[in-house]
């Protein structure tokens, strides 16, 4: 059984699809909805599991958990909302997942956008983590351990020390994230191929986010993407950590409208 995509989006013209972060949901995107409708129809899905959308799909996809199914799933919702091209972003595990639709459906990508993630494989240390944390949430039948496993990495100290509201939101959407969906996406994380090679053969102007103050993904990372991107374009913002999207999403924002200019 497929899945559709639960997606809430805002504003008209250019469409800027905008993938979420693990282990969030679309929710994560309220200010770049808002602050880009004036130029660009955002559309942000919940993946596979997450927020809205439901994890049930056919037995082979859910014994085998891959990104090659989330995009799957992106390209169902793309021909439901009958669009043949799309600006599309990720951030941290929604760059994994644009970076896995680039390899099926390059010819529906107009402009990439990659935030806060990176194009290499994870170590076998890293993905023996994720496999312990699948794991972990599905013994406990609760997502709590992310508390410490993961959300102490999201955010910048500058974040943790001067924005409360920020990190409740963030904290929230953690524990709220189901189990099944947070064990299915990290046993698909850890088995994801390195994408370099897939980035080498983009031909359309591409934008690297990266936070000054990212603990998960350092910025080494984003440079390699820059560096194997044929049109790409590093942006940093300062003080901002793994979440950059939603601790500065004033500078976010502008970094996006600077590059939709760019695309014309």
């Amino acid at each position: 059984m497929t899945v559709a995509l639960h997606y809430t989006e805002s504003g008209e013209g250019l469409p800027v699809v905008l993938l979420h972060a693990f282990p969030l949901s679309s929710a994560m995107w309220a200010a770049q909805r808002t602050g880009l409708a004036a130029r660009a129809r955002v559309i942000t899905p919940d993946q596979r599991g997450f927020g809205a959308s439901p994890l049930r799909g056919d037995p082979a996809s859910l014994a085998k958990p891959s990104l090659t199914t989330a995009a799957d799933d992106l390209m169902r919702l793309l021909d439901q909302l009958e669009l043949q091209q799309v600006v599309l972003g990720g951030l941290s595990m929604g760059g994994y997942v644009a970076m896995a639709f680039l390899r099926r459906h390059p010819e529906r990508v107009r402009g990439l956008i990659l935030a806060n993630t990176k194009a290499t494989a994870d170590a076998e240390a890293a993905a023996e983590k994720r496999e312990a944390i699948a794991a972990g949430v599905l013994a406990a039948g609760s997502s709590a351990l992310l508390l410490d496993e993961v959300f102490p990495k999201l955010l910048g100290a500058a974040t943790l020390d001067d924005r409360p509201e920020v990190v409740a939101e963030v904290r929230d959407q953690v524990t709220q994230a189901p189990p099944a969906a947070v064990a299915w996406a990290q046993r698909a994380m850890a088995v994801r191929p390195d994408s370099l090679d897939t980035l080498r053969a983009v031909t359309v102007p591409a934008l690297v986010i990266a936070g000054d103050d990212d603990q998960l993904m350092p910025l080494t990372e984003a440079e390699a993407m820059v560096e194997a991107l044929p049109k790409g374009r590093l942006a940093r913002i300062p003080g901002a950590g793994h979440l950059s999207a939603i601790e500065d999403p004033t500078a976010f924002n502008g970094e996006i409208d600077a590059y939709l200019d760019q695309l014309g």
